[in-house]
């Protein structure tokens, strides 16, 4: 079989002054569409906002083509923002999909045009569920502007594309009022900064606000100690089994008396203190800094870096020595 002769478009000579002009105009075409959207955050949108912060189920975002990718985006946003959002395809929905939205749900439908066929087929469907639809359409008297609950307006004056056929303001227009929404709510719901960690557990910031001391400690048998009274020989056994650069101190009861590091352990040795004979009491650290079990990780590293120190002790409310973590921890725990 012959294969179907592709069209070959012949290759432009580069002119960088033309290339950087062309880069420009998009990007003030698409400025100035941005800042007239401004113009139309109004009473609309904060009766959408109502909606979907009435919504007892979740915010389901749908679109179709490039409008569907800017939903996609839109849903995610509002999913880690503390809005349960998810997108569903209209030609999928159309095939079954429609069975993933019910009658708590709120539908955010994207479509430039407004008189998407895929959209515009399922809504007889979601009015006969009394679902709320809130659209987003570059044309405020659609079909979809129309049947719509709330209308918000993403029209725009051109496209930056100079054929005015690929969406380029208006995806990005509709993209920026989808972020509008994501932060009027986020703002609303009282949204924090530990919330936005819980949705983000795998993300720097997640580990940053989320992991604590108790999680990454080394505790019970892997806690490295020695009683006052143990020769520093036997200290320096204790740190070569647990590998922790250090071992604690601690009295008959468990409670923690002090430190004994590989730089204490250096120390003496230039001095030429019998390792055998001298008790650990007699050269270890008193006074060591210790953190608690719930203390972040992340302001852990913080205490470890002011103090210079590369490993810390962990003690309860009664001082009893309950955990041991170094710095190396804290980075296999991505918190460094």
């Amino acid at each position: 079989m012959t294969p179907c002769p592709t069209r070959q478009l012949p290759r432009p000579a580069y002119d960088h002054e033309r290339l950087r002009a062309a880069g420009a105009r998009v990007v003030a075409v698409e400025a100035a569409a941005v800042a007239a959207l401004g113009e139309r955050i109004d009473e609309r949108f904060a009766q959408a906002c109502e909606l979907l912060l009435d919504c007892r189920g979740r915010v389901v975002v749908t679109g179709m083509g490039k409008s569907g990718h800017i939903a996609g985006k839109i849903a995610a946003t509002l999913a880690s923002t503390g809005t349960p959002a998810f997108f569903v395809h209209p030609g999928e929905a159309g095939h079954g999909d429609l069975g993933m939205i019910t009658g708590q749900d709120v539908v955010l439908a994207l479509s430039h045009s407004g008189d998407s066929a895929e959209i515009l087929t399922i809504l007889p469907m979601l009015k006969r569920l009394g679902i709320p639809l809130v659209a987003m359409s570059g044309n405020p008297l659609s079909p979809l502007a129309r049947q719509a609950d709330v209308s918000l307006d993403t029209r725009i004056d051109e496209e930056a594309c100079p054929l005015g056929l690929a969406p380029t303001s208006s995806t990005t227009v509709a993209l920026v009022l989808g972020d509008a929404l994501a932060v009027a709510l986020l703002e609303a719901r009282g949204f924090s900064r530990e919330d936005f960690a819980f949705s983000h557990p795998s993300g720097s910031l997640g580990r940053r606000l989320l992991i604590r001391v108790r999680d990454i400690m080394h505790a019970g048998d892997g806690i490295p100690a020695v009683r006052e009274l143990a020769p520093i020989r036997e200290a320096v056994l204790e740190m070569t089994a647990k590998q922790l650069g250090m071992t604690a101190v601690v009295d008959e009861q468990g409670k923690l008396r002090g430190i004994f590091t590989d730089g204490d352990l250096r120390r003496q040795l230039e001095h030429g203190i019998d390792i055998h004979a001298t008790p650990i009491q007699a050269v270890m650290t008193r006074d060591c800094a210790t953190v608690g079990p719930e203390r972040l990780a992340a302001e852990t590293v913080r205490i470890m870096q002011a103090r210079r120190i590369s490993a810390l002790l962990v003690v309860n409310e009664e001082h009893d020595l309950i955990g041991a973590l170094n710095m190396h921890d804290l980075l296999r725990a991505g918190v460094v």
